[in-house]
């Protein structure tokens, strides 16, 4: 009967195989914890729902042909999903010129944009009032990298450098959803049964998909925003950070002492870990974030981040 959490759950295939089964397990587990999310006073507004599933090639190779480009079939389609900001025209284009510098930057070849399709009737007039312009930015490597992570790692960079530069911009209104050549992320103001209505790309049956991370938000400590809502890059996550305030208090201190072999002389470029005016699982996950691109495992990370009670273990005290 408790009914006071957040929704989290996550849907995978036995076998490691995509399926167009799997997407649509994880937009029906989300519907079934719609009971876990708070609701506006206008009936419609959410504090936040959202669905992390892989990048499906297929969808994404036709998207790219309508921009008249040609895929490159041995590469990896990469992704952003972003949010910019949606009365301000100047600023959007200020946000999309430093993206495609940064990309550029990165020896990436850029295929171009897409504007995301959305249902905007199922949302209420409070979402629907601070919701940004909803884009996608399609872009491949232009060189081969060793391996995944330090594909991974150069794009977590690229990310942390373009969102400085537009931070140091002043645009308000900008979040990076997920900028990955593995996975995507859709989410926002909504309630748990309106994902698939809100956003038509997730009823396409080329969206496929081995695993569905999915998160119904009950906010309770931080004002709902789209950018707030779950999943996050790396977590979906119940928040309620009893030491928060300490916790970020000690990541700023240390963050002055940073260095990483594997980042070398991008270290700085991931400062500030975390960024003001985050919730506590936006905090956890930046953190988390920046362990596993710095070289170290999950389960490691996991350990280090959210370590096990301790209270009335006397060796420990």
């Amino acid at each position: 009967m408790e009914h006071d959490a957040c929704g989290v759950g996550l849907i995978a295939s036995t076998n490691g195989k995509k399926s167009r089964k799997i997407v649509e397990y994880g937009i029906e587990a989300l519907k079934a914890i719609w009971h876990r999310g708070a609701v506006d006073a206008d009936g419609k507004s959410g504090d936040g729902a959202g669905i992390q599933i892989e990048i499906a090639p297929d969808f994404f190779k036709e998207k790219i042909l309508a921009t008249g480009h040609t895929p490159d079939d041995d590469k990896r389609i990469c992704v952003g999903m972003v949010f910019l900001p949606r009365t301000d025209y100047s600023e959007q284009e200020k946000c999309r010129e430093i993206i495609e510098t940064a990309l550029l930057e990165g020896n990436y070849y850029i295929y171009g944009w897409r504007q995301v399709p959305i249902n905007n009737s199922v949302i209420g007039e409070k979402a629907n009032s601070t919701r940004p312009e909803i884009e996608q930015v399609m872009f491949v490597n232009n060189i081969e990298r060793e391996s995944n992570f330090d594909y991974s790692k150069e794009l977590y960079l690229v990310r942390r450098r373009l969102e400085k530069r537009i931070a140091k911009q002043q645009i308000n209104g900008f979040y990076v959803c997920s900028l990955s050549f593995e996975s995507i992320i859709y989410k926002g103001l909504f309630l748990a049964e309106q994902l698939s209505i809100f956003y038509p790309d997730l009823a396409n049956n080329n969206f496929v998909s081995s695993y569905a991370v999915f998160h119904q938000r009950y906010s309770t400590n931080t004002f709902p925003s789209w950018g707030l809502a779950q999943p996050f890059r790396m977590l979906a996550h119940n928040g309620e950070i009893n030491t928060i305030s300490g916790n970020t208090n000690w990541m700023r201190n240390h963050q002055t002492r940073i260095t990483s072999e594997i980042f070398g002389d991008d270290s700085e470029q991931v400062k500030p870990i975390i960024e003001k005016n985050v919730s506590d699982s936006a905090a956890l996950d930046a953190a988390f974030e920046l362990y596993v691109r710095a070289g170290r495992s999950v389960p490691l990370v996991k350990t280090l981040l959210i370590p096990e009670a301790w209270s009335k273990r006397s060796e420990l005290m």
